[in-house]
């Protein structure tokens, strides 16, 4: 038991006092950075889905 609890001490310590958090601009500018990231990628995925479906539907018309 001694341990466990010692664990949660010491769990708390770290994150009080050794953790270093981000400010609330630098959680605001990475999260900006996800958001144009993601929104990049589903874009070039919409982008092959797109060629491979009209190239699949070309194969398959002209047989």
């Amino acid at each position: 038991m001694k341990k466990i609890i010692q664990y949660f001490k010491d769990s708390y310590n770290e994150l009080v006092h050794k953790v270093s958090w981000p400010t609330r601009v630098e959680l605001s500018n990475s999260a900006v950075v996800v958001l144009f990231a993601s929104i990049i990628i589903a874009l070039v995925v919409f982008a092959v889905d797109f060629v491979f479906e009209h190239a699949m539907r070309f194969v398959y018309n002209s047989i």
